[in-house]
């Protein structure tokens, strides 16, 4: 058996994600799964990790989306595999919001607003604190509170936020994001 890769998981995948997951992982010296994104993924668990293992190196940037379904979608089974493999050691996750309002919701360590401030509050899809704390709405979060991961942290909807995030801006939020979980996890990376 091989060294088990460290894994970022984002719950997003759509084409602003996209950007945004490969400019940031290039800038921590990690690698994105590009093949990861689709609104919903099309990908399975097994044929992610597969892409995981052959990356040359670590962190591993993962992309997970639902398109807004209710309930376990695709992307939150490809998720649950991923993160559960004996080959695979989460760093953290990365949970996004969304505009949904109705049953998914889970619960968050950290959340980033859109101005770079860590809160203990959620965070709406333009990265605004809401005011339920330790809580994020979304629609790839359904099953993140069954996973054993050491951190969970918030953030508004990748690569827009109300142009908060935007990629021609080096995608400042979510770049905080993966740092914080590169940093807490220990684990040393390339600046």
């Amino acid at each position: 058996m091989g060294l088990r890769r460290r894994v970022i998981i984002i719950t997003d995948g759509d084409e602003y994600a996209k950007r945004a997951i490969q400019l940031v992982a290039s800038q921590v010296g990690g690698r994105c799964i590009s093949s990861s994104y689709g609104n919903p993924s099309k990908l399975t668990g097994p044929q992610l990790v597969k892409l995981i293992k052959k990356t040359p190196n670590d962190p591993v940037l993962v992309m997970f989306d639902d398109s807004g379904l209710l309930g376990e979608g695709a992307g939150e089974r490809a998720l649950k595999y991923v993160a559960q493999h004996k080959d695979i050691e989460v760093l953290g996750i990365i949970a996004v919001a969304s505009k949904t309002r109705q049953e998914e919701w889970t619960r968050v360590d950290v959340c980033i607003d859109r101005d770079g401030k860590l809160t203990p509050f959620g965070v709406d899809k333009f990265g605004i604190p809401e005011l339920e704390m330790g809580r994020l709405n979304g629609d790839t979060v359904y099953c993140l509170d069954e996973l054993d991961v050491p951190l969970i942290v918030g953030i508004g909807d990748i690569g827009k936020m109300g142009k908060f995030d935007q990629y021609e801006r080096g995608s400042p939020i979510t770049k905080m994001a993966v740092e914080l979980i590169l940093e807490r996890s220990g684990y040393e990376w390339k600046i």
